[in-house]
């Protein structure tokens, strides 16, 4: 078949990532991009071998051009997704759309009514359904080991300079500007508990609060910029050994430090530090979303889950505890422990997972099988290679909004259907 042709709508880190996935296995080709950035625009257009006159810097000229792919990539910034996905899907463009759906139910719901009166193919990249981990895992559990599953404990570990970049002094800081954590970071988990039990919870309560990057928790004599701190060398959110240490290293030069800088050198790190985002005190930001956070879901046959995410972590894979009738398993991303009560079994299986837990890894290998899976249900018209489609994903945000409107109230909050 020739090569699923493809617009980027948003030529970012996630947006590159995608593209570049479908140029090196032949099954794409980007033929048009829009993107706001003046350098990054002219980079994928140099990277991608697009014509001048398909490139853009706003993705209402591409849909003013007509139909010019057979599908877009959206990773626009969050609160920019609807009205691209929208506009292309009714010009008949499949869509794999960045994560999360949308920042507001309404919105999304737009989405997933443009998906199903357009019949096309929308994936929103819930890439942790991908991974060789997660199809070990569900196989484990289609095949009945566990018996019926009753209990799970989730957690997600962002991170502490994880969420310093990106929470703290980065795009998702603030719940004005983009959205709550638990939708920005945590929809990938909470979607994939439910791919897990195969249905949405019931009920859903939630606690979280930002409790460490305040300016009442900033060490005495703290700066506003790292780059003139003098306590600098003893904090453990430095900014300039973060992305200094990044140069040393190709993943991390492409994630986390093209976010702060184009310029991979010492000086231009630290011009950057010196100006920009990215070189702030954590404890002087305009963040506001939270930095742990407790999700508690009780599903329809009493089943429970508990899921975790804090910043105060290693940046490693999620951790799994997954209590069945007959078994129970213990996952950590690249290995599954299984313990049969029947024979008192306990064995310990790797899952083929090399890769790395962050974008620069591609999600433990996600990233690269959700695009191929993308690609070839484009090229088939077979939609059933995906593992979600747009009614799924808005099922798993509306867990999302009820847990944020139970932590907002301090109640237990009935999940919409």
């Amino acid at each position: 078949m020739p090569p699923v042709t493809l617009a980027l709508v948003g030529a970012g880190l996630r947006g590159q990532s995608y593209a570049r996935r479908a140029h090196a296995t032949g099954e794409g080709r980007v033929v048009a991009v829009a993107e706001p950035d003046d350098a990054r625009r002219a980079a994928a257009a140099r990277e991608f071998g697009i014509p001048a006159d398909r490139v853009y810097s706003d993705w209402t000229e591409i849909a003013a051009a007509g139909r010019l792919a057979d599908a877009a990539i959206v990773a626009t910034q969050d609160r920019l997704h609807t009205d691209p996905t929208v506009a292309l899907a009714d010009q008949g463009y499949h869509i794999l759309l960045e994560k999360p759906m949308a920042t507001e139910e309404a919105e999304a719901e737009a989405i997933a009514a443009a998906a199903e009166r357009n019949k096309i193919t929308l994936a929103v990249c819930h890439v942790l359904r991908y991974t060789p981990y997660t199809r070990a895992l569900r196989q484990l559990l289609d095949d009945g080991v566990i018996g019926r599953l009753v209990s799970v404990q989730h957690l997600e570990p962002v991170g502490w300079w994880h969420q310093a970049h990106s929470f703290v002094r980065g795009n998702w800081r603030n719940s004005g500007t983009s959205a709550p954590m638990l939708l920005t970071k945590s929809c990938h988990d909470i979607d994939w508990l439910l791919y897990l039990f195969g249905r949405a919870p019931q009920r859903v309560g939630s606690f979280g609060s930002l409790s460490h990057f305040r300016p009442e928790d900033a060490p005495e004599g703290a700066a506003a910029r790292c780059v003139e701190c003098p306590i600098e060398s003893t904090c453990a959110y430095s900014a300039k050994r973060l992305y200094l240490d990044c140069l040393a290293d190709a993943d991390s030069r492409f994630w986390p430090l093209s976010a702060v800088t184009d310029d991979h050198t010492e000086e231009g790190v630290l011009a950057a530090l010196r100006t920009g985002p990215y070189g702030r005190c954590v404890y002087a930001c305009d963040n506001d979303v939270v930095d742990h956070q407790v999700v508690s879901m009780e599903f329809e046959d009493g089943a429970t889950c508990s899921f975790t995410m804090s910043a105060f972590t290693p940046m490693e894979h999620r951790r799994t505890r997954l209590m069945g009738t007959r078994g129970f398993l213990d996952g950590d991303g690249r290995s599954i422990r299984r313990v049969d009560f029947l024979t008192g079994s306990d064995e310990t299986f790797e899952v083929g997972a090399e890769a790395g837990a962050s974008a620069a890894d591609g999600h433990g290998g996600g990233d690269e099988a959700l695009t191929d899976a993308f690609l070839a249900a484009v090229a088939t018209g077979d939609s059933a290679q995906l593992r979600s489609d747009a009614a799924t994903s808005l099922a798993g945000h509306r867990v999302v909004w009820a847990a944020e409107r139970a932590r907002a109230t301090g109640t237990v909050v009935e999940v919409a259907r």
